[in-house]
């Protein structure tokens, strides 16, 4: 099977195989294209960031069609869900891949997420998964399966976009920044009750990046990231380290993907409020995720 998922910053795919005991990966591939580029001011997918998503599908497609997948599901999140223009984007889609994204729901959204996150997982319920995308942020609380779920729209892309300006930012942009992320996670929260959950899982590049830089690694290891628990102690340090820094001076980190340098300041941001507002004394890193749901969802 092939799964993608086109969030507001990258386009990932995922082919793998599976049945009911769980996945087999077979490829994992990650593009930075940054779809949601100026949506948040615009309200429209730029041409540019629609020829960034094509091409990047484009090698997609090829890779699927060599694999020999029995069934492929496609879906599109924060940005082509806001944008006047969305329809631009599902055409180009269909003429690169032969069938159309699902535009999906942020519920929705968040539903996969928690399947891809919590499956397998061994630690205490409830689950407090949070997906920290370009665009959105997704709120979800569960055991098995999921008891209650909010997007709310705050993104490490859309929050640059519209508090951070400067590189590296002000302390009035981080203070601004710190306001609107605090009310919208306060919301997120208080819709899922995510106060009573037992465990913090957090998803996406802004939580594996902010884990990796954590635990001082030489080089990104998903097998590394994938599951470690990070302090609360150690998500503000490292937030903090990134805020200081302009994207050129995080760029020297091994770890630091050159597509998220410039956002990463303000994905880390949304995380060390969520640890704070939530109460909870660390988060636990996924590299299983919405892409991973998505999958599943193929069985």
């Amino acid at each position: 099977m092939a799964a993608i998922d086109c969030g507001t910053n990258s386009v990932r795919l995922l082919i793998a195989e599976g049945d009911s005991s769980g996945l087999r990966d077979i490829s994992r591939q990650m593009r930075i294209v940054r779809l949601g580029e100026g949506v948040d001011r615009t309200g429209r997918l730029a041409p540019a960031a629609i020829e960034r998503t094509r091409l990047a599908l484009v090698d997609y497609a090829a890779d699927i069609a060599k694999a020999g997948v029995d069934a492929a599901r496609m879906v599109a999140t924060s940005a082509s869900r806001d944008a006047e223009n969305a329809a631009d984007f599902r055409a180009m889609v269909f003429d690169t891949l032969g069938f159309e994204p699902e535009v999906i729901t942020g519920d929705e959204e968040a539903r996969l997420s928690f399947a891809g996150a919590v499956g397998g997982l061994a630690a205490e319920p409830p689950f407090l998964v949070v997906d920290i995308g370009g665009g959105s942020t997704e709120f979800v609380l569960g055991t098995a399966e999921v008891d209650a779920a909010l997007s709310v729209d705050i993104g490490c892309v859309r929050m640059t976009e519209r508090h951070l300006h400067t590189d590296p930012p002000t302390a009035a942009e981080i203070a601004a920044a710190e306001a609107g992320i605090t009310a919208a996670v306060d919301r997120g929260l208080a819709a899922v009750t995510g106060t009573r959950a037992r465990t913090l899982v957090g998803l996406a590049g802004s939580v594996t990046t902010v884990a990796a830089l954590a635990l001082g690694l030489a080089e990104y290891d998903p097998a590394r990231i994938h599951r470690a628990r990070i302090s609360a102690e150690d998500v503000a340090k490292v937030t903090a380290d990134l805020l200081a820094k302009s994207a050129r001076q995080r760029l020297e980190s091994p770890v630091m993907h050159p597509g998220r340098a410039d956002v990463i300041g303000a994905g880390a941001l949304i995380l060390r409020i969520i640890v704070d507002r939530s109460g909870a004394d660390s988060v636990i890193a996924s590299e299983s995720d919405i892409l991973d749901g998505i999958a599943l969802s193929l069985i």
